[in-house]
């Protein structure tokens, strides 16, 4: 879901700062989105595995335990890395361009990519990470400490930590302090629109437009990360979406045609669409990195579907890093990797094309 962390959060992980971290370190927070199964047994409903756990055990995920047959959470305001980031790593393009965000993973996910970046902590249990005492009062403390108006939940997946982000969003907002997350979205429908009541943008991984790439790559399912991007849009939640293209797994044309077409059909063209360049990781050493070429080409696919804003990433410096008006094709801001993004066209109090008037649409104040 992340490549390496830009830039450490100043006190977040020193031996006397406020979030002096700790290997082992778990919560023991009620968990929410489950219900009982007679006797100590329960079935946790946050997810589509809908993991029937027995007291003692946990389910896929790792994060949340039957503890005499109540739910508890073990990543509430642990989280194993915080670092204060450029809005764009997460990325984010349409909303609040060369913003600083406080930046925060917890372990575990409930998914098992093969390629998964974070794979240290993301498919790790929260007992064998270097966790830090961050619930949300001390999280939004050091929010407004570092000067800071954004909060991502990113490097793994949030949704497993789905009530510190729930509880941090609603106490951010009060202090003027904006919630976003980057997330699979492999999430039942009840807890997504929990997630997302405080939440400002959302930027989903659609890691392939094909069950089967899901199943056999990811160990998930397509479909309820569908109905969830659909949901993320009727909500009104800014929203964003990144590919990280594989070669020889989800890198054909026809496939990203397809994604294309349906983003199209679904949540708008004017839906940001990120597309990755693959690296090679975990248990996909021997895949080779994603050619610039095919990033370009599948590019042009997703544009002759209708697309308006297809973007590549991880490619510092490629012209496809910056956004063009559809309609003048003014570049509007310019980006060279994650930290250099400039305005060179865009009226922000009315969010429009400086050159030709075209309504650019994002969160841009």
């Amino acid at each position: 879901m992340c490549g390496s962390a830009a830039g450490l959060a100043s006190g977040l992980v020193g031996p006397t700062g406020p979030a002096r971290a700790r290997i082992g370190d778990v919560s023991d927070h009620p968990a929410r989105f489950w219900e009982p199964r007679g006797g100590t047994d329960l079935q946790c409903r946050l997810c589509p595995r809908g993991c029937r756990v027995k007291a003692g055990e946990r389910g896929f995920c790792g994060s949340r335990e039957n503890v005499g047959g109540k739910h508890v959470v073990r990543v509430y305001g642990k989280p194993c890395v915080a670092f204060v980031d450029p809005v764009e790593k997460d990325p984010f393009f349409h909303f609040l361009p060369a913003s600083k965000t406080l930046a925060v993973g917890t372990a575990s996910c409930n998914l098992d990519c093969r390629y998964c970046q974070s794979y240290q902590f993301a498919q790790a249990r929260p007992e064998e990470t270097d966790n830090k005492d961050l619930p949300p009062e001390r999280l939004v403390a050091e929010a407004k400490r570092l000067g800071l108006k954004l909060i991502t939940f990113t490097y793994s997946e949030p949704t497993q930590a789905i009530e510190y982000v729930i509880d941090t969003a609603a106490l951010a907002k009060e202090h003027g302090i904006r919630t976003t997350v980057h997330t699979a979205a492999y999430i039942e429908p009840q807890p997504l629109l929990e997630m997302c009541r405080d939440l400002a943008a959302v930027n989903i991984d659609l890691k392939a437009m094909s069950d089967e790439f899901y199943r056999t790559v990811t160990g998930g399912q397509l479909a309820p990360v569908l109905e969830a991007i659909k949901a993320i849009r009727k909500l009104g939640v800014w929203l964003e979406l990144t590919n990280l293209v594989i070669p020889g797994h989800n890198d054909s044309p026809a496939m990203v045609k397809k994604m294309a077409r349906w983003i199209r059909d679904n949540v708008g063209a004017e839906t940001p669409l990120h597309l990755s360049m693959f690296f090679p990781t975990y248990k996909m050493l021997s895949v080779p990195h994603t050619p610039k070429e095919t990033l370009r080409e599948l590019r042009k696919v997703a544009y002759d579907e209708g697309l308006r804003y297809v973007y590549v990433g991880n490619v510092p410096g490629d012209p496809a890093e910056s956004t063009y008006c559809p309609k003048c094709h003014a570049k509007v801001i310019k980006r060279i990797g994650y930290s250099q993004t400039r305005n060179t066209g865009l009226d922000v109090k009315n969010g429009r094309c400086a050159f030709c008037g075209l309504k650019i649409p994002g969160v841009w104040r």
